[in-house]
Parts: structure tokens; C-alpha cells; sequence
């Protein structure tokens, strides 16, 4: 076996240039593993990287438009399409029908109360259980997710118009309006696949605003259970306020059955959720709120508890949104409601699909969210989304495909159709109780107990999030902390993680010194690795870190030669996966800096695209091809050959970076094996296939 050691033969390393001038070492000179660079190549792409990357995203969606088929367009448009081809009567029919009554049931009570929480007559949220429901089962592509008025989106419209008085038309036309400019908004961004961009909201935001949301909403549902008006807020404190103030005016009668109708509901989702031969109680429960209630009003006919009152019999009427003029003031509330269904819905969704063995593009999700709130604002409906709850529900139910949505849609009008007469007797306390039992899953503490125990900066944003929404209102509270969010973001990103390799004892592996105590450096030799890509954001921070590494060098677990000084600083680049102009400039600073205090710059494994921006932008050439390498160990080798021996008698130095280097070519006068090197042993010759501490960096059978 034929072992190769670590030593330059780079012929760059022994040639003369007249930029730079080398004397040839008189190392035994063997191989290192060879950087390819991207200008070697005739073939090699004159395009930059961030322009060549998108060049060639563009060619493969032209290619994959191309090879389209008309069944594929087919799905595309119509995602139904998918599992009503391969839809299986036998097995899924039955499953989907029971998912489909269940969500149903559950369904028709939920909306009435999830329009009184918007301040809309209950009609609208049975119309926004029917329209949106069909709609989505055609063109979303989740086959579970369950859509339908919500407890949060509903509590955003009824904020947003809270200017308004809430029994006139003009409300009710601006929350179908509402619907409209979502469904618009969603088509957009799902259309120009912009759903990427609510990836910058952290969890920990969304956790703490729905939390926060959660009391704002079940205190809002308290004059049901009081029996007095309390003033309609976004905030605690005047929700709190407006309770104690008319504590005089309280009533037994309606509190008393809203907490019993509550704790019943509460008892069969508790044990729908605990026991699997029970779970049909957890969709039930909102449907026996509102048989218990009715019966006992038409039975006792109490004077002191409010009922729904009438409702119109029917399916809605096509009617399209007129009135534009508030537009301008509504556009902050759709954004907020499109973010809300990008997190919480398309998540959903992604979740179900994974769980049930299918694929889901989020993109296409939030178009089909986005064509049912359009065709919903059509037929009376105010903006509607995925449901926790009742996808779950969904899911646990059995659901196989989107035919569980549209026996749900046939649900809701059968209600609409024959059963509204019937639900003018329902208390508004049950449909509050209803409210109030569905927004306590969303109390999530789970949650913050977690981050406080995990990581305090999230806990620190949830924290942040939670009590602007709960002090200042919605609005404010989402905006702080998206605000917070990103700043995180920025932070992170404009102060990367950067570590100071070592070498693992017995090994070429180089890790970070933090990380490993165990692992040891070089005397003169710094090597740096930057964990992020760098750009303008973070060049000053990197260069600032730098020059730390060059002048707190750690003496402890120092190998080599011993020298008191930096000689070089490696890069190593492999994590880098991307760099600017910003960052070449900041680059070419910097081996400006070194080069007047004797200091060579080396590379490592830098991936193709950053070394193709490094090498057109002259870097390459003002370092050096021969200081870039595949290994860190390969640097390491190299530049130990170069480090300077602290017995020779000292030199002037030069602030040329061709008389340095010629300077350390002259002071080799003698056969240096690289383990002497690294241990500091001068003092003897000894045979480099006998050395026990030599290292072999290649090895290859002979033949």
C-alpha cells in the first residue's frame, strides 16, 4: 500500500509568478486532494450564481409546464379530480358519509354561534357553512380539513367593524366584503405562490396571540351567560371593566343554564377525546347544548333568557359585494385573516395529508381557501377557514376524501332549508357556551411551559405577543410580535454563529473547539468557520469576529511550532451557501488588512456557487488558487510548511505579500516531516514512514 502524507506539491506552491514569488520547499513533496475551479472548465458559466439559479428554476417549470397532459391540468385546476378518479365505493363511502354527518352536526350549531361572536345575525354563519364548504371540496386539495366559520376569524371581524352598528345592513355588507378581499388575497399569493412568506412568523407568535385571543373571546361571550350588554372590545381591561360596572343588572337564570349547558360539553369532549368507543361524544356535544337548550325554553318558557330569535328559512341569494368604498380600511384585517389561514388552515392541512399518506402544495391549499371565500362572499358568507376542531373531528371520524365536505354542505342546507323554524328557540347562552367550549383548546400553556424550558427567547416572544394582544388589542398584538419575529430574524441572521476549529486527536476531523475541548490547534494558524451565508447584513460582524480570533489567540491545547503570532486564518466555508458583492468586497478588505500584517488568507470547501462568485470577482486570483482547498486538514498541512521557525533570527517585515512568503520559502534549509511540525520537535530527523504521530491524508492499492 502506497500512503501519501500531507504536503503541498501544488505547483503553484514552488512557482514564480510576478505577483508572487515562492521558493520551492524543500518538504517531500506529496499529494493533497485537488479543489476543482470553476474557471478551469472552457464550460464553465460566465452567469451569476442568484441569476443562474433562477434561470434554471425557470427551465424546469417550463419543462414541467410542457410535459404537462390534459389530466394534469385537469388536477391542477380541479384538485377533486385526484381522488374521484380512484375513489373506492366500497371502502370509502361508508367512512366518509358517518365523517361527513358528524362534522355536519357539529357543524350548523358552531356557525350560529360563530356569527353572534362576529356580530352578525346567525343566518350568515349557516351561509358561511354552506357555499365555502361545497366550494372547497372541489378546488382544495386537503381531503380532510374541515371549512367553515371560525372562533378567531370571526373575533377579527366583529374588531374591525366594531365602528359600526352592528344591526344595520351596512355591517353586514362590509363582513361579505371582508370575504371577497380574502378570498382575492389568498388567490393571489397562492397563484403567485407567495406562502412563503408567513414562514418568518414564528410559532411562538401565533401560540401567544391565540391564546391571548381565547380570554378576549370567551369574555365577550360573558353577557350571554350575565344577562346585560357588555361593551364590545378587542381588550381586556375594557371588557372587565364594562362586567364589573353592571354586576347590579346580573341574572341567575341565563348564567346558571350557560354553565350547566358549558360543563356538559366540556364532560363529552373530555371523554370524546379519552375514550376511543366515546368519540362520537366529542362532536356531539355542541348539538346537545342546543337540544337541551331549546327543550327547556319551549318547556318552562323563562322570560329572563334571550333567544336566537328568527331566522329566514332558505338558501341564500346570489348577490355580489357593492359597496367598495371600504375597501381601503379593510385591507390590514384581510392580511391579518390571510395570515391566520395560512398558519393555522394550510398547517392543518399539511398535517391531515401526512397523516393519511398524501401530497399537499401548500400554494394550491391557499388558492382553494381563497376560491371558497370568493364564491362565499357571493352567497351571503363573511371570510371562513379551516377549523381545528372540526378537521380533527373530520379526520378521527374517518374521513377518506372530499366527499365528507360535501355531505357536510348537505347538512348545513337541509338545515337551511327545513330546520331554521326550529332554531329560534336556541338561548343565546348555549350558543355562547358553544363559543366558550371550543376557544379553551386554543388557551395554549402547553406551550409556554414548553418554550420556557426550552428556549427563553421564544418564550420571551410569546410572552410579548400574548400581552400586546391581551392589553392592546389584536391588531397591535400581531403586529409587536411579527415585529419581534423578524427582528429575531435579522438579528440571527446579521450575527451568525462563528466557531474556531480544532483537530480531533487521531483523526483529520476538525470540530468546533467549544463543542470538543479535546480537540487541538496550531501555534500561527486560526481556522474559522462561518455557519451562515455572507452578505451585506453580517460582513461587518464577521470581519469585527475576526479580528478577535487574530489578537485573543487561546494559547491552552496548541500544537506546532511555537510562535506568538497569526500567520494564517482559514476559512472554513462549507456551511456558507452564499455570498454578495458585499461580502467579496468585505473579503478583498480583509486580505488587504492581512497582507500589511503578514497574514495569508486560505479557503476550504467552499460549495460551487460561492466559489463561482469568489473566483469572478477576482478573489480567487488575489488569494491564490494554491490557498483554496477540498479539506481543512489539507490548509492545515499546507500552511504549517509555512509557518515561520522561532529559532531563525528574526526578519524585517515586509508589507509585500511576495517577499513574505519568499521569506518563509528561504527559511527551509532542511527535510521537515509535518508531524515534527506539529509537535515543535526541530531538534531531530526522523524517518517520515517510521513516525508513529504521521498521519496519512490519502492511500491507494498498488497494483
Amino acid at each position: 500500500m502506497d500512503i501519501t502524507y500531507a504536503s503541498s506539491s501544488l505547483p503553484d506552491l514552488v512557482s514564480s509568478s510576478a505577483s508572487m514569488s515562492r521558493t520551492p520547499l524543500t518538504s517531500r513533496p506529496v499529494k493533497i486532494i485537488p479543489l476543482q475551479h470553476p474557471y478551469d472548465s472552457a464550460d464553465a458559466p460566465l452567469t451569476s450564481s442568484s441569476s443562474s439559479s433562477s434561470t434554471t428554476s425557470f427551465t424546469r417549470w417550463r419543462t414541467k409546464v410542457k410535459e404537462m397532459k390534459t389530466v394534469d391540468w385537469i388536477d391542477f385546476f380541479l384538485p377533486c379530480s385526484r381522488w374521484i378518479r380512484s375513489y373506492n365505493w366500497r371502502e370509502n363511502l361508508q367512512p366518509d358519509v358517518i365523517a361527513g354527518v358528524t362534522v355536519g352536526v357539529m357543524l350548523v350549531p358552531q356557525s350560529m354561534s360563530y356569527a353572534k361572536l362576529a356580530g352578525l345575525q346567525p343566518i350568515y354563519g349557516l351561509y358561511t357553512g354552506l357555499v365555502p364548504v361545497f366550494v372547497y371540496s372541489i378546488f382544495g386539495s386537503s381531503r380532510q380539513l374541515a371549512v367553515g366559520p371560525v372562533a378567531l376569524v370571526s373575533l377579527l371581524v366583529s374588531n374591525v367593524l366594531g365602528n359600526f352598528d352592528s344591526s344595520s345592513e351596512l355591517y353586514t355588507e362590509l363582513a361579505i366584503l371582508l370575504s371577497l378581499m380574502v378570498g382575492i388575497l389568498e388567490c393571489t399569493m397562492g397563484l403567485l405562490r407567495l406562502g412563503w412568506i408567513i414562514r418568518f412568523i414564528s410559532h411562538s407568535v401565533i401560540s401567544g396571540f391565540t391564546t391571548a385571543s381565547a380570554f378576549v373571546i370567551a369574555l365577550s361571550q360573558a353577557k350571554y351567560f350575565l344577562g346585560y350588554d357588555v361593551d364590545r372590545s378587542s381588550q381586556i381591561i375594557p371588557l372587565v371593566n364594562s362586567i364589573i360596572s353592571g354586576a347590579d343588572q346580573f341574572s341567575w337564570p341565563p348564567f346558571m343554564m350557560g354553565s350547566f349547558i358549558l360543563a356538559i360539553i366540556l364532560v363529552m369532549k373530555h371523554l370524546g377525546k379519552t375514550r376511543k368507543n366515546l368519540r362520537f361524544l366529542r362532536a356531539g356535544g355542541p348539538l346537545t347544548a342546543v337540544v337541551l337548550g331549546t327543550a327547556f325554553v319551549k318547556i318552562f318558557h323563562p322570560s329572563s333568557i334571550t333567544l336566537v330569535g328568527d331566522i329566514p328559512q332558505g338558501l341564500p341569494p346570489f348577490s355580489i359585494p357593492k359597496d367598495f368604498s371600504y375597501v381601503k380600511s379593510l385591507i390590514p384585517t384581510a392580511f391579518l385573516i390571510t395570515g391566520v389561514a395560512i398558519l393555522e388552515s394550510v398547517g392543518i392541512a399539511k398535517a391531515l395529508a401526512a397523516k393519511n399518506g398524501y401530497e399537499l402544495d401548500s400554494n394550491q391549499e391557499l388558492f382553494g381557501l381563497g376560491v371558497a371565500n370568493i364564491c362565499g362572499s357571493m352567497f351571503s358568507s363573511y371570510p371562513s377557514t379551516g377549523s381545528f376542531s372540526r378537521s380533527a373531528v373530520n379526520h378521527e371520524s374517518g374521513a377518506k376524501t372530499g366527499l365528507s365536505g360535501i355531505i357536510m354542505g348537505i347538512i348545513m342546507a337541509c338545515a337551511l332549508q327545513f330546520l331554521t323554524p326550529l332554531f329560534e328557540f336556541i338561548p343565546q347562552c348555549a350558543l355562547a357556551a358553544i363559543v366558550i367550549s371550543a376557544v379553551i383548546g386554543l388557551v395554549d400553556y402547553d406551550e409556554a411551559k414548553f418554550l420556557w424550558r426550552v428556549d427563553k427567547k421564544d418564550f420571551f416572544l410569546w410572552a410579548v405577543t400574548f400581552a400586546t394582544t391581551l392589553f392592546l388589542g389584536i391588531e397591535i398584538g400581531v403586529l409587536v410580535g411579527v415585529g419581534f419575529s423578524l427582528a429575531f430574524v435579522i438579528h440571527e441572521s446579521a450575527n451568525p454563529h462563528i466557531a474556531v476549529l480544532g483537530r480531533l486527536p487521531g483523526t483529520t476531523v476538525y470540530r468546533n473547539i467549544q463543542q470538543y475541548p479535546e480537540a487541538y490547534t496550531y501555534n500561527g494558524i486560526v481556522i474559522v468557520r462561518v455557519d451562515s451565508p455572507i452578505y451585506f447584513a453580517n460582513t461587518s460582524y464577521i470581519k469585527d469576529r475576526l479580528r478577535e480570533y487574530e489578537i485573543a489567540v487561546d494559547q491552552s491545547s496548541k500544537r506546532g511550532p511555537e510562535v506568538e503570532r497569526i500567520y494564517f486564518v482559514i476559512l472554513e466555508m462549507a456551511p456558507v451557501t452564499y455570498v454578495d458583492s458585499s461580502a467579496v468586497q468585505a473579503l478583498k478588505e480583509l486580505y488587504q488588512e492581512y497582507t500589511t500584517r503578514d497574514i495569508q488568507i486560505a479557503i476550504s470547501n467552499p460549495n460551487k456557487e460561492v466559489l463561482l462568485t469568489l473566483a469572478k470577482s477576482g478573489f480567487i486570483d488575489q488569494i491564490g488558487k494554491e490557498w483554496c482547498f477540498v479539506r481543512v486538514h489539507d490548509a492545515v498541512q499546507v500552511c504549517l510548511q509555512h509557518v515561520p521557525n522561532p529559532n531563525d533570527p528574526p526578519k524585517v517585515p515586509d508589507s509585500s505579500s511576495s517577499r513574505f512568503l519568499e521569506r518563509l520559502g528561504t527559511q527551509r534549509n532542511e527535510d521537515i516531516s509535518a508531524s515534527e511540525l506539529e509537535s515543535g520537535q526541530r531538534d531531530s530527523i526522523r524517518s517520515k514512514d517510521s513516525d508513529p504521530h504521521l498521519e496519512p491524508l490519502l492511500s491507494r492499492k498498488s497494483h
